[in-house]
């Protein structure tokens, strides 16, 4: 199966499409200048309130909602890592402090949260959970570092492989290789891109887990006040250390700097694969280049076409997803069990494809078409299962009920991925009604007059629709070559697919959108 990766860089945000044979299985957006993808970044935190009848404290980390942290989330080894955040400080040998600290003294199971924490005191947490809803961030205490081949945990001194590396021989070799590098106090889960590695490799990616770890102590030293420790991968090199492997054909990026990027990050976990990555020099969109943008469109409506007229209703709700199985015109087959079955075995396929498109987390109900054979359920149970296999997060598939529902839960890490297809004219707002088609050459004219005369600029990009791109483009000598002679400037026209018929936009050279 040949999985391509589309990284699409604009001036505010990045874009990840995942495409298994050229069909999007996966979709992300990360925000540039914000917060962005925080799932797995540490902080030190500030306890803000303790919950005593849950068993649990709000912690302050800087967002606008205070974070969440119960009481089994601690770990336990917390008491080590809450002695090393008080007594470090700029004038401790940190090294020998983290060396010396404890971690035998285990936190008990069946403890209070107020007998370990107070309000005001500093703990260093990790973010496992983003803010969904009106809900604040969910923390860990027990700080994990993931690479590619291991993770590295802080104050431990295990280490456990893989259940996926089946070879004895293998997990011996590994067990006794990481033993032999790994220094004191630190613990690693050895994950199953580690088989067969040199020794070579596993020591340089050790070295460079806990060179993250450490460099966060001087910012714990010098200040106890709320801050980001470390940051976990960007989204795009989180993508590549977890799904990267044979089977990637091409990753294709548009901008220089994340191209080269993701050239070195591949260099670093699997050398020799940097081939496969491609700098992007085309000039239309890199999403439309690969339809990447027609899929988007087609895959994030509340109805999703399936095969042959059959179709998707998926609604969002705040306790949970609905998605009910509709035939439609599909009249294919006379028998009606038969295409019930077969309706609702393409509709698995499609819904297990939307829950890891859309990151749809916590609780999924699917109404399939009733079937009346127990054989055709369980076929459609297993088929359901089977089409779930491939997906990271995890997740549980109940058979149907009597009623015909499915049940499915899937681990919910961060907000259901959400993007509006339905599009409101930014020409008539709404009303149905436009100026004449006609004048548009026109009014757009006045406008270049006006920068041309008035503001004094000479190298323009005009963002339209592709039909109006053509409209204005056709001809040797079209619309737009009369508008360079007649104002003495330069016009580039991009069409862009996110703009309605008869949008237009005005930018300088540097792409920057003009003020009037």
């Amino acid at each position: 199966m040949d999985k391509d990766l589309i990284i699409d860089v604009k001036q505010d945000n990045i874009s990840l499409a995942l495409l298994e044979n050229h069909r999007l299985i996966e979709y992300n957006k990360e925000e540039l200048g914000g917060r962005g993808y925080n799932v797995g970044d540490v902080y030190l935190g500030k306890v803000k309130k303790i919950l005593p009848s849950l068993n649990a404290a709000f912690v302050d980390i800087g967002d606008e909602k205070d974070a969440f942290v119960h009481y089994l989330d601690l770990g336990l080894n917390f008491k080590a890592f809450d002695y090393f955040v008080k007594k470090i400080n700029p004038n401790t040998d940190a090294r020998n402090l983290y060396e010396n600290t404890r971690i035998d003294d285990i936190l008990e199971k069946e403890g209070r949260v107020a007998d370990f924490l107070t309000p005001g005191q500093p703990i260093v947490v990790q973010i496992v959970k983003e803010p969904i809803s009106t809900k604040g961030s969910r923390l860990t205490a027990e700080i994990s570092i993931a690479g590619r081949n291991m993770v590295l945990l802080p104050f431990a001194d295990k280490v456990s492989i893989s259940q996926k590396i089946n070879s004895k021989d293998e997990k011996h070799r590994l067990e006794r290789l990481v033993y032999s590098i790994l220094p004191p106090n630190y613990g690693v889960i050895i994950r199953t891109a580690a088989e067969g590695k040199r020794a070579a490799v596993l020591d340089a990616e050790l070295k460079s887990l806990i060179r993250k770890w450490e460099e966060s102590w001087p910012l714990m030293a010098r200040s106890k006040s709320v801050q980001r420790l470390f940051s976990e991968n960007s989204r795009t090199t989180t993508i590549l250390r977890d799904l990267l492997n044979d089977s990637f054909t091409n990753i294709q990026v548009n901008d220089e700097t994340i191209y080269k990027e993701v050239c070195d990050y591949i260099a670093m976990i699997s050398p020799g694969q940097e081939k496969i990555v491609k700098y992007y020099r085309g000039h239309e969109p890199i999403f439309d280049h690969f339809e990447v943008t027609r899929q988007i469109k087609g895959a994030f409506g509340k109805i999703v076409s399936i095969k042959q007229g059959a179709y998707l209703v998926i609604e969002h709700t705040e306790a949970l997803h609905v998605v009910d199985v509709n035939s439609g015109i599909r009249t294919k087959m006379k028998d009606q069990e038969d295409n019930s079955l077969e309706v609702n075995m393409n509709a698995a396929d499609e819904i297990a494809r939307q829950m890891r498109l859309r990151d749809m987390g916590g609780i999924v109900i699917v109404d399939f078409i009733d079937m009346d054979s127990p054989d055709h359920r369980n076929q459609l149970y297993k088929h359901m299962q089977e089409a779930m296999s491939g997906d990271r997060a995890k997740h549980t598939v109940l058979p149907l009920t009597k009623f015909g529902l499915m049940q499915i839960t899937r681990q919910r890490v961060r907000p259901v991925t959400e993007i509006k297809t339905a599009e409101t004219c930014p020409v008539c707002n709404g009303t149905g009604k436009v100026g004449p088609t006609i004048l548009q050459d026109e009014k757009l004219e006045r406008e270049l007059a006006f920068y041309v005369k008035e503001k004094y600029v000479k190298q323009f990009i005009l963002r339209v629709s592709p039909i109006f791109e053509a409209y204005l483009t056709k001809g040797w000598n079209s619309i737009k070559r009369k508008w360079e002679r007649k104002y003495k400037c330069r016009i580039k026209v991009e069409g862009d697919t996110d703009y309605s018929i008869l949008q237009s936009q005005w930018c300088g050279a540097d792409g920057e959108a003009l003020e009037e």
